[in-house]
């Protein structure tokens, strides 16, 4: 096997038994870094260090992730005006915070039979905040409920 030093210096083909020894002397790990390499690849290291770099790298890209939660706002078939509006600004709050936002229409009783007008009002508010979001999933009925996601634009 290929044995690389804890330095990075490459310390030749050694036997097995040879890498097991020269680790030992060392007080360090030997860790199997490329098994499927001919011939297999070896490296003399703490092994412990090496995970809690690991671990250390994997606290701080958590941190800088952004989580983006999903809020919704629910509408209905034969919303006015003035209540559209209402919606279109919180709506318009969630996106610019970065969340993405699921509209959804309930039809009730015999509102069901008009599914155009449930569309036309999804389709309005995606044209409404097309400045700020794109359309993530077209409209899509699932059960009494009409639905459409928009996911904020990343301004990057």
């Amino acid at each position: 096997m290929r044995l690389i030093d804890s330095n990075g210096d490459q310390l030749g083909v050694k036997s097995r038994q040879d890498a097991l020894d020269i680790a030992q002397t060392r007080e360090l790990d030997l860790v199997l870094v490329a098994p499927n390499a001919k011939p297999p690849v070896c490296r003399i290291m703490d092994y412990g260090k090496h995970r809690f770099e690991q671990q250390k790298k994997e606290k701080e890209a958590r941190k800088k992730q952004k989580i983006i939660n999903l809020k919704e706002v629910r509408l209905s078939p034969g919303i006015e005006e003035h209540d559209f509006n209402t919606k279109l600004r919180n709506a318009r709050k969630f996106l610019d915070k970065g969340d993405k936002v699921k509209v959804s229409i309930r039809f009730r009783g015999r509102a069901i039979t008009h599914k155009e007008l449930g569309q036309k009002v999804l389709e309005r508010m995606a044209e409404a905040c097309k400045d700020l979001s794109t359309v993530e999933q077209r409209p899509k009925m699932e059960g009494r409920s009409m639905f459409l996601t928009l996911a904020p634009i990343n301004e990057k």
